[in-house]
């Protein structure tokens, strides 16, 4: 599961665990982005924090791993790079899947060699309920479509847009993000230049967590 992750949320950890579960899979990877091809509208937080982010948040799922795979890799952060790489790891006898949104999926033949990265691994797209499946079978060519799966998450409207502005105004990051990530978000000030980056209160102790 690659993406920017700035920062990680519920919504990308429902989506990992509903993948996990229907495709049966025997563990998620979360690739934060190292150095994101396309250029982002906003100044992206340094890839350390992300992946920091990242390990905080799936530390209680011994299904989730963080990778520092594209991170640690220099140049562009190209899907098909990591694909490859995983590859070499994990062995031929592997299945990959790579898990993203469908609007992406959408933008596939844009991206760095997309006939290759779709020989490596089959594609999971992400979609909300009442997804138009037409506009994948119109955007993709058949060989690509037939190893492009759909998976309808929860209806999580959770978005790491949403949670740069509430950090950056001191809005409650509760229950949108684990308190691991909150309470990291506020120690590095991030997301904000004029202070604490999220309100006191969600900087305490993680009541779940008190023994």
């Amino acid at each position: 599961m690659g993406g920017t992750f700035d920062p990680i949320h519920f919504g990308h950890l429902v989506v990992a665990e509903e993948a996990r579960v229907r495709f049966r899979m025997e563990r998620v990877v979360f690739v934060p982005n190292g150095r994101p091809p396309h250029k982002k509208d906003y100044p992206v937080t340094p890839a350390q924090r992300r992946y920091d982010m990242v390990a905080l948040a799936v530390a209680s799922n011994p299904a989730f791993e963080p990778s520092r795979i594209e991170i640690d890799r220099p140049g562009p952060s190209y899907a098909v790079d990591t694909v490859r790489e995983l590859r070499s790891r994990l062995g031929s006898d592997a299945k990959l899947y790579f898990i993203t949104g469908a609007d992406a999926i959408l933008e596939i033949l844009t991206w760095h060699q997309p006939q290759r990265l779709a020989e490596s691994c089959e594609f999971i797209a992400v979609t909300r309920p009442g997804y138009d499946l037409r506009r994948l079978e119109q955007a993709l060519p058949p060989d690509l479509l037939a190893r492009t799966h759909l998976l309808t998450a929860p209806g999580l409207d959770i978005s790491s847009t949403e949670l740069r502005r509430r950090a950056g105004i001191g809005e409650s990051l509760r229950y949108l993000t684990p308190q691991a990530v909150v309470r990291y978000i506020g120690a590095h000030h991030l997301y904000t230049d004029r202070g604490p980056a999220v309100s006191e209160a969600d900087m305490g102790p993680d009541p779940v967590s008190r023994t």
